[in-house]
């Protein structure tokens, strides 16, 4: 059977099950098996510089030992190890953060994104102008908690939609992007309450894995 790996890159595995049930919708009956997996020895969040290098190396480990997958779904919107990743495998690998960006291009143009540190921004903007697409970025906000907060924090949610209200009617953002895998599971709710679109980055990277091994691409 066809494999699509969602690797988380921290080792907090309430995040991996976040990750899980968001993709469910995409395990299409006779489709490929979408497996997410946490990677034990990362960091517990990916909140540093630091973070992203350990992490970086472990995911690069990773998709360079692993022989049973189709495609990779890199699930941290740092993308650690993307462009190396890319470059010791045939096998497509897409990074979560990338994907969603590209999909929230198609839902609006100009979105808004939902870090979870005010020192996440500086590298989500620096990742936005490599790839030439920091100008479809109306804002990027912090919720200010960490990845662990952000996946079972009792206040998450409030935060994510005074952020996410700021970047809507402040910035003039078409559509929200949560920047981290562990805001998952706040998707619908908080779609429901902007009225704009809500991209979760794990789901828009599963995704187009999913549509790049359905067309053998």
């Amino acid at each position: 059977m066809t494999l699509i790996r969602v690797i988380n890159p921290n080792s907090n595995k309430d995040v991996t099950l976040a990750m899980n049930e968001a993709v469910q919708p995409l395990r299409l009956h006779g489709g490929p098996k979408i497996e997410c997996i946490t990677l034990s020895k990362g960091p517990f969040g990916v909140e540093s510089d630091k973070d992203v290098e350990m992490a970086s190396s472990l995911v690069l480990e990773e998709v360079v030992n692993d022989t049973l997958a189709d495609a990779f779904v890199i699930a941290c919107y740092s993308d650690p190890g993307l462009t190396e990743a890319r470059k010791r495998t045939r096998k497509p690998v897409f990074g979560m953060a990338e994907s969603a960006i590209l999909m929230a291009v198609t839902r609006g143009g100009d979105f808004g994104v939902i870090s979870i540190l005010d020192q996440s921004v500086p590298r989500h903007i620096k990742h936005l102008r490599e790839r030439g697409m920091e100008h479809f970025c109306a804002g990027d906000r912090p919720i200010n908690m960490t990845v662990a907060e952000s996946a079972s924090g009792t206040d998450a949610f409030t935060r994510l939609t005074k952020v996410g209200t700021t970047l809507r009617d402040k910035d003039g953002a078409k559509s929200i992007i949560l920047g981290c895998a562990g805001m998952a599971k706040h998707r619908e709710a908080l779609e429901f309450e902007l009225g704009i679109p809500v991209i979760d980055p794990v789901q828009a990277g599963a995704a187009m894995a999913l549509g790049a091994v359905c067309l053998d691409t």
